[in-house]
């Protein structure tokens, strides 16, 4: 019983001695909890224009100096594209630092942050599945007209030689086609949840923890 009367009496010392925290030393822990955040996904974005630059110049670099027009127009237009996704992320991470520089209620900061990196990730993923079927037919119809005005791109002949019916090539390019949008689909969900995905998480969490 003595045992049982000494813990009962620490913890009611323990409690007495650290008492619960005001509302603004919690927002203070939140300020820096979203801080680091926020500067995560700054750098996320950061290393994903640096990589958008590179693409930029691989893909220029083909369309520009490719024997092949199918190829130099394939890349041109994916350059293009490269392009104007490097704008949407200069344009997002600026948003993002004005926000987390702003007066408004740290709350309010977090929404407007979190909605807008959810639409995002979003658009990001319907942006790269209505890439494929895009990508297919685009470079499809380049190789038909490659072949047409007798200019194959080198490699081709071989690779139809690999087949000897119609179809037995529509049946590999079926699977082919498959099997690629598919590990496209689960690369693209892991890329952006690694990059994104688990911030959100974080930041709805401190939002939640705010309105509490």
């Amino acid at each position: 019983m003595e045992l049982d009367e000494l813990k009962t009496q620490w913890q009611q010392e323990s409690t007495s001695e650290q008492p619960h925290k005001s509302g603004a030393e919690i927002s203070v822990l939140l300020t820096k909890k979203t801080a680091s955040v926020i500067g995560k996904l700054s750098r996320n974005l950061v290393m994903e224009i640096i990589f958008c630059c590179l693409f930029i110049l691989g893909f220029t670099y083909v369309a520009l100096f490719n024997s092949h027009q199918s190829l130099r127009i394939y890349f041109s237009v994916f350059s293009i594209f490269c392009l104007l996704f490097l704008l949407v992320l200069f344009y997002l991470l600026k948003k993002i630092k004005r926000l987390s520089n702003t007066d408004f209620p740290i709350k309010q900061n977090l929404i407007n942050i979190h909605s807008i990196i959810k639409e995002f990730t979003k658009r990001y993923f319907q942006f790269t599945m209505g890439l494929i079927p895009i990508c297919v037919i685009f470079s499809g119809y380049l190789g038909y007209v490659d072949a047409g005005n007798s200019n194959p791109v080198q490699g081709f002949e071989r690779f139809d030689a690999l087949f000897h019916s119609q179809k037995k090539l529509i049946i590999f390019l079926v699977t082919y086609l498959i099997v690629f949008s598919v590990g496209i689909y689960y690369f693209t969900k892991w890329y952006i949840k690694k990059l994104y995905g688990r911030y959100l998480v974080q930041l709805k969490g401190y939002i939640d923890e705010l309105e509490e």
